[in-house]
């Protein structure tokens, strides 16, 4: 694969990367439902013999299972080891309560907890997961907290996930903000206005999440399978998961079916395909539960779309955003 420069640092990743937001497994606020760990650690070695060369996960996934888990996978893989991103400043109780924390002695907790689960020396980079939920100064707090953990050589580099501009103006203002981690999708494209300008204009990273709108646009979804998601499977609550945008969502995904017919590739490559298509965006971050999910989707980097076909693809989501 082919491999794009991550903002201001040396780390040349793929343009799509393995997410392990799902492989933390059931059990926590925001799973996907019952994961089995023979079919993650599958998944992630299909990735990597594909080519992919990161992973992105958090302490929060699965509450610390999921680094768990790729830690196992890497363990067994016998190749070049892939950069490894997880996340910080979301903490959880014995009761498995998530609270978001921004503490200068809990995020050097936690990045020692994710040195110990993941098994390795430093962390490839290391965001910050979400912003405080009072804007307040928690956010220089952890900012500067990353920043002294990456010159004690804990993390090589440091970013934010799901910051507007303002936000991360203020973390600039303490350090270089190497990456930002946003949703991004055919249904989710509010960062097109101001945050992917910005981070082009100040060569901050761009590396997507949610580029099949959580499954939403792989083609696997259908209205019967929306229904029977459990009741640990976020999704479940979500509204594009159920009507009146259920069918709206399906339109479109039968639209990127049409378009995916030309290329002999499926509706989620070509939503991904979508989203790499923006000149902003470095990465995009794909998660698969097996290795046959993995087939179907981490060579989307390698799809370049038509003018034409992208005029298609956004025409039909704006029509189905409409209706």
């Amino acid at each position: 694969m082919e491999t794009r420069k991550l903002g201001n640092s040396d780390l040349k990743v793929t343009p799509v990367g393995f997410g392990a937001w799902a492989i933390g497994g059931s059990g926590w606020e925001f799973a996907w439902g019952p994961q089995d760990d023979k079919d993650s650690i599958a998944a992630i070695h299909r990735a990597l013999e594909m080519g992919v060369n990161w992973i992105d996960t958090a302490a929060a996934y699965g509450l610390g299972h999921s680094e768990s888990v790729v830690a196992r996978a890497l363990k067994e893989w016998r190749g070049a080891r892939p950069y490894i991103f997880t996340k910080c400043a979301m903490r959880w109780n014995e009761q498995g309560k998530i609270k978001k924390e921004y503490s200068a002695a809990s995020i050097r907790r936690e990045c020692e907890d994710s040195l110990r689960r993941l098994q390795v020396k430093t962390i490839d980079l290391y965001q910050i997961h979400w912003p405080p939920e009072d804007n307040g100064p928690g956010l220089e707090e952890a900012w500067q907290t990353l920043a002294a953990l990456k010159k004690e050589g804990k993390v090589r580099w440091i970013g934010v996930s799901n910051f507007n501009v303002a936000q991360i103006q203020r973390a600039e203002k303490i350090a270089p903000v190497t990456s930002l981690q946003p949703p991004y999708s055919l249904i989710r494209r509010k960062i097109e206005d101001e945050i992917l300008p910005y981070c082009q204009k100040r060569t901050i990273g761009v590396i997507s999440y949610a580029p099949m709108a959580s499954g939403l646009l792989t083609g696997a979804m259908t209205r019967e399978r929306a229904a029977k998601l459990p009741a640990d499977d976020f999704r479940s609550r979500g509204s594009e998961f159920r009507e009146p945008r259920l069918s709206k969502n399906l339109e479109l995904v039968e639209r990127l079916r049409q378009v995916g017919a030309r290329h002999g590739r499926g509706p989620g490559e070509i939503a991904i395909a979508w989203v790499l298509r923006h000149p902003a965006i470095t990465g995009a971050i794909v998660g698969a539960r097996n290795a046959r999910q993995v087939e179907g989707i981490m060579r989307a980097g390698e799809l370049k779309l038509t003018a034409e076909e992208i005029a298609e693809i956004e025409g039909a989501a704006v029509k189905a955003a409409s209706r």
